[in-house]
């Protein structure tokens, strides 16, 4: 999974500030896809993939290359258990399970992955010291608005003109279904992709 060493990640091209250079709603569906395709065929039912040294998957671990493909960079499989907890991932993408116990579950890349579609359907960052306080974490701030369609558009990335308000809603509802606190109720990354292709298929 490493062959893409040309490739730009998925932060380098979501957090660009130039409008022109804003990636559309299309290409950020495909990207998502794209990932989610990897991370569901690196998984077995007694293994779970974690970046190496990481605690769960980034939008930095996500290439892509010319035409927008994704693959997964410095991606390791991980025994599931204990693993060491360190300080600078009390925030972020490293799921509940790891920051309170140690513990890097089944579905823990399925809440790293929440983060990282929650980056793009708002173009923020997971974790950006320079917003406001109560802003800093971007699950703790955007949670309360992914459950209702109005208080969604408050939150969206002001440079996706083009996207459809319902196929963006049905994508705050997974992302809520990804952010779960309780691990064993989030749904699988098979689970995820199956319902990406569902937002895809939303039409304008």
């Amino acid at each position: 999974m490493n062959t893409c060493r040309k490739a730009s990640c998925l932060a380098n091209h979501l957090f660009r500030r130039e409008a022109s250079e804003s990636l559309p709603w299309d290409t950020r569906l495909k990207i998502a896809i794209g990932a989610a395709e990897c991370l569901a065929f690196l998984q077995t039912e007694k293994q779970v993939v974690r970046p190496a040294g990481k605690p769960g998957i980034k939008d930095s671990d996500i290439l892509l290359d010319r035409d927008f493909t994704a693959k997964l960079s410095d991606v390791g499989l991980a025994k599931l258990g204990s693993l060491l907890v360190t300080p600078r991932v009390k925030f972020g993408f490293a799921p509940p399970e790891y920051i309170h116990c140690g513990h890097f579950q089944m579905t823990s890349n399925v809440y790293s992955f929440g983060v990282v579609l929650l980056e793009i359907l708002t173009g923020r960052r997971a974790i950006d010291r320079e917003r406001p306080t109560g802003r800093i974490s971007l699950v703790e701030w955007a949670l309360p608005f992914l459950h209702d369609e109005i208080k969604l558009k408050k939150i969206m990335d002001p440079k996706l003109a083009d996207h459809c308000p319902k196929a963006s809603f049905h994508l705050a509802g997974l992302i809520l279904k990804c952010l779960e606190f309780d691990h064993r109720i989030r749904p699988s990354m098979e689970e995820v992709l199956e319902t990406l292709h569902q937002v895809d298929a939303i039409q304008m």
